[in-house]
């Protein structure tokens, strides 16, 4: 008997989580950005110090994680390297490092990529949104009230803050006791900040001057394509160099002693989308590079821990400071800074970095206090049944053979944008491209929940179909045919060696259905596809197809050839995740044979890799 779609408002009640709220530290305190520097002045016979220390600490990429869990696998996060996730570790991490250089030392910033990365991200996007609408008022953000508790300071906005829409965004803004900073990110209409650029902060030091430290914020580029869908016309984002060199020397100008960066951005140069956007992805070496003024950088977005990096600014010679502290609360990065006072005016005279481990500390009590009802509430909803399976469904092998799985997620982008199509464009053959998320995803025989059908989407993307050409669409299987390495004919094939190749990852890579054809991984990178046909007929150059793709590669994502540009024969703001959960929930029951079809295969020469 099929099983009536839940209303996931009503799904379960939250449960009221009250708490007096921490008060910030009393002598580190912010500053207006037009604020004039008024030093205190010790008493005449008192010697105001001559040196002084203090240290920033950052994250990036928490991506929702509170607690050190797993919601698609419904136990505690565990990987390869036992690391540990989740912001109530950090915390206590964060009043260590307080307790031993004094609160009046120590601030704290983040990078970016907050709210969406997780299912309690996306219940409270989504099942019990913070942004209710019609004058409702929603609950408020785990991630506010953690952050708010931890008294953050300044947080860069992440390309994934736009994920859910700039409404959800602004709620989320509205609710956090410390500014988002984007200098980059402008309102379309006036090319003004639509978000603060920077902040000032100010260290009291008994008997001498304040020392000023100016926080930066700067987002990611990438935005313009990712999330198209919500800020198309209404925002636009422009380089990382370009305005740090506008904003570094005014925050100079107003007496800030220490310049200090928050990047959603890499630390490499490189960009994922090729010539898509005039401005790099991955650029925070080039601004330590280029501009002058900065001491140091916190770097997010890559997903990489780099203790401490160092950049030599090209007009000054200066050696400014890098730090990504890796993702989800997996790292904690401490930059120390040392001072001297010269003529009244606070010098750096010493910069370091390095990156901290949470795992082993215990989580903090406060934020497990505040947030344990929030997290018992996903919890709940991401084990509800919304279905049966007829057997076990793994991605396990997804990055090198068609599995049933992945057509799972074709079928229902497939038959979701033939509802949608115009007379003309439904008699285009219709396809679709998809990426394998996650190897360690697996849709079990017999019940199946909501956390295992979001373990396999692990992203909150929506749907396209977009019209590519027989000709377009061999470039489109070309280039991620670029995943592979080359591996001659006559050599064995090691799995634990074949993919990724060119910095390419899994989610990267889209296989295609509805068209068959094979990968030759013995030949060269741009000559690998071969007898690509659709219903047993060789594709034409000129033959056109409406292709079902999700939306961060409809507008360039991870820079595939032709796709960003190609009409749109469809459109749709319902996440795929949640497509596929509608799609069990209405019939019940999830079974391959109503949807897995084995159409490509890797081949070495023409010789099939693996058996069928």
């Amino acid at each position: 008997m099929p099983i009536t779609p839940m209303n996931r408002r009503e799904f379960v009640k939250k449960s009221a989580v009250t708490g007096a709220a921490v008060a910030a530290a009393g002598t580190v305190a912010a500053a207006p950005a037009q604020a004039a520097d008024r030093a205190d002045h010790a008493p005449a016979h008192c010697e105001p110090p001559r040196t002084w220390t203090f240290s920033i600490l950052g994250t990036t990429d928490l991506h929702s994680h509170v607690f050190d869990w797993d919601y698609y696998t419904d136990a505690a996060y565990t990987d390869k390297a036992g690391n540990s996730v989740g912001v109530a570790r950090v915390a206590t991490l964060i009043k260590q490092q307080r307790a031993e250089k004094g609160e009046d030392h120590v601030l704290l910033v983040d990078a970016g990529d907050i709210i969406q990365g997780t299912s309690l991200a996306y219940y409270y996007a989504r099942v019990d949104p913070i942004d209710a609408g019609k004058g409702k008022r929603g609950p408020e953000h785990p991630m506010a009230v953690a952050m708010n508790a931890m008294r953050y300071d300044a947080a860069a906005l992440g390309n994934h803050e736009f994920n859910y829409g700039i409404d959800t965004l602004r709620k989320f803004e509205s609710q956090c006791r410390f500014p988002l900073l984007g200098a980059n990110a402008l309102d379309a209409k006036t090319l003004r900040p639509a978000f603060q650029p920077y902040t000032v902060k100010r260290i009291r030091v008994p008997g001498a001057p304040d020392i000023k430290i100016g926080i930066l914020g700067l987002t990611n580029p990438g935005i313009a394509l990712w999330d198209k869908d919500n800020v198309a016309g209404k925002m636009s984002f422009t380089g990382l160099v370009e305005q740090a060199k506008k904003y570094v020397p005014r925050m100079r100008a107003l007496g800030c002693d220490v310049v200090f960066l928050t990047d959603h951005s890499g630390l490499d140069g490189s960009s994922s989308y090729g010539n898509e956007l005039p401005y790099v992805e991955n650029a925070s070496n080039l601004v330590a590079e280029q501009v002058p003024g900065i001491d140091a950088i916190l770097v997010g977005h890559t997903h990489t821990e780099v203790s401490s990096y160092t950049v030599t600014n090209k007009a000054t010679g200066k050696d400014v400071i890098l730090s990504e502290p890796y993702c989800y609360g997996m790292r904690l990065t401490v930059f120390d800074f040392e001072l001297e006072l010269v003529r009244g005016q606070w010098k750096v005279t010493s910069t370091k970095a390095k990156t901290l481990d949470p795992k082993g500390v215990e989580e903090d009590e406060h934020i497990t206090t505040l947030l344990k009802a929030d997290h018992d509430l996903v919890v709940k909803y991401v084990n509800t049944a919304v279905g049966t399976c007829t057997e076990d469904l793994s991605a396990a092998e997804a990055c090198w053979k068609d599995v049933p799985v992945m057509d799972f997620i074709h079928q229902v982008q497939m038959a979701t944008v033939a509802t949608g199509l115009s007379t003309a464009d439904a008699a285009l053959p219709l396809i679709s491209v998809a990426a394998p998320f996650s190897r360690s995803a697996d849709i079990p025989k017999g019940d199946v929940t909501i956390r295992d059908v979001a373990g396999l989407y692990i992203y909150d993307n929506t749907l396209y179909g977009k019209k590519l050409t027989g000709a377009q669409l061999r470039d489109y299987l070309e280039f991620a045919a670029k995943y592979y390495h080359q591996v001659p004919v006559g050599t064995a094939v090691d799995t634990a060696t074949l993919t990724n190749a060119n910095s390419f990852w899994d989610y990267m890579y889209d296989t295609a259905a509805g068209v068959d054809y094979e990968i030759d991984i013995a030949a060269a990178e741009g000559s690998r596809i071969k007898n690509l046909s659709y219903k047993g007929t060789a594709v034409t150059d000129d033959q056109v197809f409406v292709v079902a793709v999700n939306n961060y590669r409809a507008n360039g994502g991870s820079g595939y050839p032709h796709i960003a540009a190609a009409d749109i024969a469809y459109s749709s703001t319902n996440e795929i995740r949640q497509l596929m959960i509608d799609y069990v929930t209405s019939k019940g029951s999830l079974n391959p044979a109503d949807f897995a079809v084995t159409n490509w295969k890797l081949t070495q020469g023409g010789t099939a890799v693996f058996a069928d």
